[in-house]
Protein backbone atom coordinates (compact mmCIF):
# COMPACT_ATOMS: atom_id res chain seq x y z
CA UNK A 1 0.00 0.00 0.00
CA UNK A 2 1.32 3.48 -0.91
CA UNK A 3 1.16 6.51 0.58
CA UNK A 4 -2.11 7.86 0.32
CA UNK A 5 -1.17 11.09 -1.28
CA UNK A 6 1.14 9.91 -3.64
CA UNK A 7 3.07 11.93 -6.03
CA UNK A 8 2.21 11.81 -9.93
CA UNK A 9 4.19 12.79 -12.40
CA UNK A 10 2.63 13.50 -15.58
CA UNK A 11 4.16 12.60 -18.95
CA UNK A 12 3.44 14.25 -22.72
CA UNK A 13 1.12 16.96 -20.37
CA UNK A 14 -0.22 19.96 -22.40
CA UNK A 15 -1.15 22.94 -20.68
CA UNK A 16 -4.61 21.95 -21.00
CA UNK A 17 -4.10 18.54 -19.10
CA UNK A 18 -2.72 20.82 -16.40
CA UNK A 19 -5.29 22.54 -16.34
CA UNK A 20 -8.52 19.66 -16.25
CA UNK A 21 -6.34 16.99 -13.76
CA UNK A 22 -5.40 20.29 -11.18
CA UNK A 23 -9.26 20.96 -11.24
CA UNK A 24 -10.13 17.17 -10.57
CA UNK A 25 -7.18 16.64 -7.84
CA UNK A 26 -9.25 19.02 -5.56
CA UNK A 27 -11.12 15.81 -4.40
CA UNK A 28 -7.73 14.34 -3.54
CA UNK A 29 -4.94 16.76 -2.50
CA UNK A 30 -2.44 14.55 -5.16
CA UNK A 31 0.65 15.99 -5.39
CA UNK A 32 1.26 16.16 -9.14
CA UNK A 33 4.10 17.48 -11.47
CA UNK A 34 4.22 17.83 -15.21
CA UNK A 35 6.36 17.65 -18.09
CA UNK A 36 5.80 17.77 -22.01
CA UNK A 37 8.56 15.03 -22.30
CA UNK A 38 7.33 12.12 -24.04
CA UNK A 39 7.42 9.04 -21.68
CA UNK A 40 10.27 5.93 -22.82
CA UNK A 41 13.27 4.36 -21.45
CA UNK A 42 15.55 7.42 -21.49
CA UNK A 43 12.64 9.91 -19.82
CA UNK A 44 12.05 7.36 -17.29
CA UNK A 45 14.14 8.85 -14.82
CA UNK A 46 12.55 12.16 -14.75
CA UNK A 47 10.22 10.17 -12.17
CA UNK A 48 12.54 9.63 -9.67
CA UNK A 49 10.46 10.17 -6.76
CA UNK A 50 7.12 9.52 -7.71
CA UNK A 51 4.82 6.63 -6.78
CA UNK A 52 2.75 7.60 -9.43
CA UNK A 53 3.45 8.46 -13.03
CA UNK A 54 0.56 9.26 -15.52
CA UNK A 55 0.95 8.14 -19.52
CA UNK A 56 -0.87 8.89 -22.65
CA UNK A 57 -1.88 7.02 -25.88
CA UNK A 58 1.68 7.85 -27.92
CA UNK A 59 4.47 7.45 -24.61
CA UNK A 60 6.64 4.36 -24.73
CA UNK A 61 6.13 1.87 -22.23
CA UNK A 62 8.19 -1.15 -23.61
CA UNK A 63 10.27 -3.49 -21.19
CA UNK A 64 13.09 -1.09 -20.95
CA UNK A 65 10.55 1.71 -19.92
CA UNK A 66 8.69 -0.38 -16.98
CA UNK A 67 12.01 -1.15 -16.10
CA UNK A 68 13.76 2.31 -15.45
CA UNK A 69 10.50 3.32 -13.97
CA UNK A 70 10.63 0.70 -11.47
CA UNK A 71 14.10 1.54 -10.67
CA UNK A 72 12.92 4.87 -9.96
CA UNK A 73 10.16 3.99 -7.36
CA UNK A 74 7.35 3.86 -9.53
CA UNK A 75 4.51 1.18 -8.30
CA UNK A 76 1.65 2.63 -10.43
CA UNK A 77 1.03 3.09 -14.07
CA UNK A 78 -2.20 5.51 -14.62
CA UNK A 79 -2.81 6.02 -18.54
CA UNK A 80 -4.97 8.98 -19.26
CA UNK A 81 -6.11 6.97 -22.25
CA UNK A 82 -8.45 3.69 -23.26
CA UNK A 83 -5.86 1.90 -25.24
CA UNK A 84 -3.04 -0.07 -23.98
CA UNK A 85 -1.36 -1.40 -26.87
CA UNK A 86 1.63 0.43 -26.08
CA UNK A 87 2.23 -1.16 -22.28
CA UNK A 88 4.15 -4.29 -22.13
CA UNK A 89 1.66 -5.59 -19.56
CA UNK A 90 3.43 -9.05 -18.61
CA UNK A 91 6.75 -7.16 -17.64
CA UNK A 92 4.36 -4.73 -15.90
CA UNK A 93 3.03 -7.50 -14.19
CA UNK A 94 6.62 -9.27 -13.30
CA UNK A 95 7.56 -6.05 -11.97
CA UNK A 96 4.93 -5.47 -9.77
CA UNK A 97 3.66 -2.29 -11.62
CA UNK A 98 -0.03 -1.72 -11.33
CA UNK A 99 -1.26 -0.19 -15.24
CA UNK A 100 -4.47 1.41 -14.65
CA UNK A 101 -6.27 2.71 -17.58
CA UNK A 102 -9.33 4.95 -18.39
CA UNK A 103 -11.57 1.80 -20.53
CA UNK A 104 -14.60 4.64 -21.09
CA UNK A 105 -14.86 8.44 -21.45
CA UNK A 106 -17.47 10.43 -23.35
CA UNK A 107 -17.98 8.25 -26.52
CA UNK A 108 -20.28 10.63 -27.77
CA UNK A 109 -17.09 13.02 -28.21
CA UNK A 110 -15.37 10.76 -30.71
CA UNK A 111 -18.81 10.31 -32.54
CA UNK A 112 -19.39 13.57 -32.51
CA UNK A 113 -16.14 14.06 -34.53
CA UNK A 114 -16.27 10.88 -36.42
CA UNK A 115 -19.58 12.35 -38.03
CA UNK A 116 -17.68 15.92 -38.34
CA UNK A 117 -15.26 14.05 -40.35
CA UNK A 118 -17.36 12.44 -42.45
CA UNK A 119 -19.68 16.12 -43.11
CA UNK A 120 -16.82 18.02 -43.62
CA UNK A 121 -15.00 15.85 -45.98
CA UNK A 122 -17.88 14.71 -48.35
CA UNK A 123 -19.49 18.87 -48.51
CA UNK A 124 -16.03 20.24 -48.67
CA UNK A 125 -16.82 23.10 -46.22
CA UNK A 126 -13.03 23.13 -44.97
CA UNK A 127 -12.10 23.68 -48.56
CA UNK A 128 -15.09 26.28 -49.02
CA UNK A 129 -14.36 28.25 -46.02
CA UNK A 130 -10.58 28.32 -47.07
CA UNK A 131 -11.92 29.73 -50.42
CA UNK A 132 -14.53 32.29 -48.91
CA UNK A 133 -11.91 33.86 -47.15
CA UNK A 134 -9.94 34.50 -50.33
CA UNK A 135 -12.96 36.03 -51.87
CA UNK A 136 -13.28 32.76 -53.68
CA UNK A 137 -17.25 31.93 -54.15
CA UNK A 138 -16.72 29.15 -56.89
CA UNK A 139 -18.20 25.69 -56.09
CA UNK A 140 -15.79 23.53 -58.78
CA UNK A 141 -14.72 20.65 -56.69
CA UNK A 142 -17.16 21.13 -53.77
CA UNK A 143 -19.86 18.46 -55.46
CA UNK A 144 -20.73 16.13 -52.33
CA UNK A 145 -23.66 12.78 -51.60
CA UNK A 146 -26.33 13.32 -50.03
CA UNK A 147 -25.63 10.94 -46.37
CA UNK A 148 -29.28 9.88 -46.37
CA UNK A 149 -30.05 6.76 -48.50
CA UNK A 150 -26.38 5.60 -48.02
CA UNK A 151 -24.41 2.65 -46.21
CA UNK A 152 -22.57 3.12 -43.27
CA UNK A 153 -20.13 0.20 -42.32
CA UNK A 154 -18.52 0.30 -38.41
CA UNK A 155 -16.44 -1.81 -37.94
CA UNK A 156 -16.58 -2.16 -33.57
CA UNK A 157 -19.83 -1.70 -32.28
CA UNK A 158 -18.49 -1.10 -28.51
CA UNK A 159 -19.61 2.19 -26.42
CA UNK A 160 -17.92 4.53 -29.38
CA UNK A 161 -19.32 2.61 -32.30
CA UNK A 162 -22.85 2.96 -30.95
CA UNK A 163 -22.43 5.91 -30.59
CA UNK A 164 -21.46 6.85 -33.68
CA UNK A 165 -24.68 4.44 -34.50
CA UNK A 166 -27.28 7.09 -32.94
CA UNK A 167 -25.58 10.33 -34.44
CA UNK A 168 -25.45 8.68 -37.37
CA UNK A 169 -29.00 7.10 -38.00
CA UNK A 170 -30.98 10.06 -37.93
CA UNK A 171 -28.91 11.07 -41.06
CA UNK A 172 -31.30 8.45 -42.62
CA UNK A 173 -28.23 6.53 -43.58
CA UNK A 174 -28.60 2.48 -43.60
CA UNK A 175 -26.25 0.68 -40.67
CA UNK A 176 -24.01 -2.10 -41.15
CA UNK A 177 -21.58 -3.55 -38.21
CA UNK A 178 -18.74 -5.81 -37.67
CA UNK A 179 -17.32 -7.10 -34.17
CA UNK A 180 -16.32 -10.01 -32.58
CA UNK A 181 -19.09 -9.63 -30.03
CA UNK A 182 -22.79 -8.26 -31.28
CA UNK A 183 -24.45 -5.45 -29.26
CA UNK A 184 -27.87 -5.29 -28.80
CA UNK A 185 -27.62 -1.54 -28.25
CA UNK A 186 -26.55 -1.18 -32.36
CA UNK A 187 -29.62 -3.94 -33.07
CA UNK A 188 -31.54 -1.40 -31.57
CA UNK A 189 -30.48 1.25 -33.92
CA UNK A 190 -31.49 -0.51 -36.67
CA UNK A 191 -28.15 -1.98 -37.20
CA UNK A 192 -27.57 -4.73 -39.04
CA UNK A 193 -24.91 -6.97 -38.56
CA UNK A 194 -22.43 -8.40 -41.16
CA UNK A 195 -19.41 -10.54 -41.88
CA UNK A 196 -16.31 -8.00 -42.51
CA UNK A 197 -15.96 -8.80 -46.19
CA UNK A 198 -20.13 -8.09 -46.95
CA UNK A 199 -19.24 -4.90 -45.52
CA UNK A 200 -16.49 -4.11 -47.63
CA UNK A 201 -19.01 -4.70 -50.74
CA UNK A 202 -21.95 -2.75 -49.36
CA UNK A 203 -20.82 -0.10 -47.52
CA UNK A 204 -20.52 3.64 -48.80
CA UNK A 205 -18.76 4.87 -45.71
CA UNK A 206 -16.36 2.62 -43.40
CA UNK A 207 -15.40 3.59 -40.07
CA UNK A 208 -13.07 2.19 -37.34
CA UNK A 209 -14.22 1.94 -33.83
CA UNK A 210 -12.20 -1.02 -32.84
CA UNK A 211 -8.91 -1.38 -30.82
CA UNK A 212 -5.70 -2.41 -32.23
CA UNK A 213 -4.72 -5.76 -31.66
CA UNK A 214 -1.97 -8.23 -33.05
CA UNK A 215 -4.69 -9.95 -35.14
CA UNK A 216 -6.10 -6.77 -36.92
CA UNK A 217 -2.83 -4.50 -37.35
CA UNK A 218 -3.27 -3.37 -41.08
CA UNK A 219 -6.57 -4.70 -41.23
CA UNK A 220 -7.05 -2.34 -43.94
CA UNK A 221 -5.04 -2.74 -46.57
CA UNK A 222 -4.57 -3.48 -50.37
CA UNK A 223 -6.07 -6.45 -50.23
CA UNK A 224 -9.30 -5.74 -48.01
CA UNK A 225 -9.39 -2.46 -49.98
CA UNK A 226 -9.92 -4.41 -53.12
CA UNK A 227 -12.87 -5.77 -51.93
CA UNK A 228 -14.85 -1.84 -51.09
CA UNK A 229 -16.84 -0.38 -53.19
CA UNK A 230 -15.47 2.01 -55.65
CA UNK A 231 -14.98 5.53 -54.16
CA UNK A 232 -15.53 4.13 -51.12
CA UNK A 233 -15.03 7.13 -47.94
CA UNK A 234 -12.60 5.52 -45.03
CA UNK A 235 -12.52 7.02 -41.49
CA UNK A 236 -10.42 6.24 -38.71
CA UNK A 237 -10.86 7.99 -35.48
CA UNK A 238 -9.72 4.37 -33.36
CA UNK A 239 -5.81 3.58 -33.78
CA UNK A 240 -3.35 4.43 -36.29
CA UNK A 241 -2.37 0.58 -36.85
CA UNK A 242 -5.32 -0.38 -37.92
CA UNK A 243 -4.53 1.13 -41.30
CA UNK A 244 -1.45 0.13 -44.00
CA UNK A 245 -1.48 4.07 -44.75
CA UNK A 246 1.03 2.89 -48.37
CA UNK A 247 -2.21 0.84 -49.40
CA UNK A 248 -4.19 3.69 -48.86
CA UNK A 249 -2.01 6.40 -50.73
CA UNK A 250 -2.01 3.86 -53.73
CA UNK A 251 -6.04 3.64 -53.25
CA UNK A 252 -6.02 7.19 -53.51
CA UNK A 253 -4.36 7.68 -56.43
CA UNK A 254 -6.20 4.93 -58.08
CA UNK A 255 -9.34 6.36 -57.05
CA UNK A 256 -10.83 3.37 -55.35
CA UNK A 257 -10.55 5.39 -52.13
CA UNK A 258 -12.76 8.35 -52.79
CA UNK A 259 -12.08 9.91 -49.52
CA UNK A 260 -10.25 9.67 -46.27
CA UNK A 261 -10.60 11.13 -42.82
CA UNK A 262 -8.05 9.96 -40.37
CA UNK A 263 -7.99 10.76 -36.99
CA UNK A 264 -5.10 8.86 -36.05
CA UNK A 265 -2.08 8.13 -37.97
CA UNK A 266 0.37 4.83 -37.28
CA UNK A 267 3.74 7.29 -36.80
CA UNK A 268 1.46 10.15 -35.10
CA UNK A 269 3.79 10.33 -31.89
CA UNK A 270 6.82 12.38 -34.22
CA UNK A 271 4.01 14.96 -35.26
CA UNK A 272 0.62 15.00 -33.41
CA UNK A 273 0.11 17.51 -30.44
CA UNK A 274 3.27 19.69 -31.65
CA UNK A 275 3.62 22.77 -33.32
CA UNK A 276 5.69 21.79 -36.44
CA UNK A 277 4.49 24.89 -38.94
CA UNK A 278 7.86 26.85 -38.65
CA UNK A 279 9.26 23.45 -39.35
CA UNK A 280 9.73 20.62 -42.25
CA UNK A 281 7.35 17.70 -42.09
CA UNK A 282 10.24 14.60 -41.98
CA UNK A 283 7.36 12.11 -42.67
CA UNK A 284 7.43 11.32 -45.94
CA UNK A 285 4.09 9.63 -45.85
CA UNK A 286 2.61 11.94 -44.12
CA UNK A 287 3.52 14.68 -46.18
CA UNK A 288 2.21 13.13 -49.14
CA UNK A 289 -1.32 12.18 -47.39
CA UNK A 290 -1.68 15.97 -47.28
CA UNK A 291 -1.16 16.45 -51.03
CA UNK A 292 -4.28 15.12 -51.80
CA UNK A 293 -7.70 17.12 -51.69
CA UNK A 294 -10.07 14.25 -50.94
CA UNK A 295 -8.04 13.51 -47.53
CA UNK A 296 -8.93 15.67 -44.14
CA UNK A 297 -6.53 15.13 -41.08
CA UNK A 298 -6.72 16.13 -37.76
CA UNK A 299 -4.54 15.42 -35.07
CA UNK A 300 -5.92 13.32 -32.91
CA UNK A 301 -8.55 15.34 -31.11
CA UNK A 302 -11.18 12.94 -31.32
CA UNK A 303 -11.54 12.88 -27.76
CA UNK A 304 -11.15 16.34 -26.99
CA UNK A 305 -14.22 17.82 -25.34
CA UNK A 306 -14.91 19.75 -21.57
CA UNK A 307 -16.91 16.65 -20.96
CA UNK A 308 -14.19 14.05 -22.37
CA UNK A 309 -11.22 15.64 -20.55
CA UNK A 310 -13.39 16.26 -17.27
CA UNK A 311 -14.00 12.33 -17.10
CA UNK A 312 -10.60 11.62 -18.11
CA UNK A 313 -9.10 13.54 -15.15
CA UNK A 314 -11.49 12.27 -12.74
CA UNK A 315 -11.41 8.51 -13.59
CA UNK A 316 -7.54 8.34 -13.75
CA UNK A 317 -7.18 9.56 -10.39
CA UNK A 318 -9.93 7.99 -8.94
CA UNK A 319 -8.00 4.68 -10.46
CA UNK A 320 -5.23 6.63 -8.43
CA UNK A 321 -7.09 6.69 -5.56
CA UNK A 322 -8.02 2.75 -5.63
CA UNK A 323 -4.46 1.47 -6.37
CA UNK A 324 -3.23 3.91 -3.15
CA UNK A 325 -5.39 2.59 -0.75
CA UNK A 326 -4.89 -1.17 -2.08
CA UNK A 327 -8.41 -1.29 -3.24
CA UNK A 328 -9.82 -3.53 -5.93
CA UNK A 329 -9.79 -1.13 -9.14
CA UNK A 330 -12.14 -2.44 -12.15
CA UNK A 331 -9.96 -0.73 -14.64
CA UNK A 332 -6.64 -2.24 -13.12
CA UNK A 333 -5.72 -4.13 -16.21
CA UNK A 334 -2.73 -5.61 -14.80
CA UNK A 335 -4.77 -7.73 -12.29
CA UNK A 336 -6.31 -9.33 -14.77
CA UNK A 337 -3.19 -10.91 -16.20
Amino acid sequence: MMDSTPRIYFYSAQKYDQAFFEAANTAHGFDLAFTDAPLNADTARLADGAEVICAFVNDTLDAACLRALADAGVRTVALRCAGFNHVDLPEAKRLGLAVVSVPAYSPEAVAEHTLALILTLNRNTHRAYARVREGDFNLKGLLGFNLNGRTVGLIGTGRIGVATARVLSGLGVALLGYDVYENSAFKALGGQYVALDDLYARADIISLHCPLTESNHYMINAESIARMRDGVMLVNTSRGGLVDTEAVIAALKSKKVGHLALDVYEQESDVFFRDLSDEILADDTLSRLLTFPNVLITGHQGFFTQEAMTQIAEVTLQNVAAVSRDEVCDNELTRRL
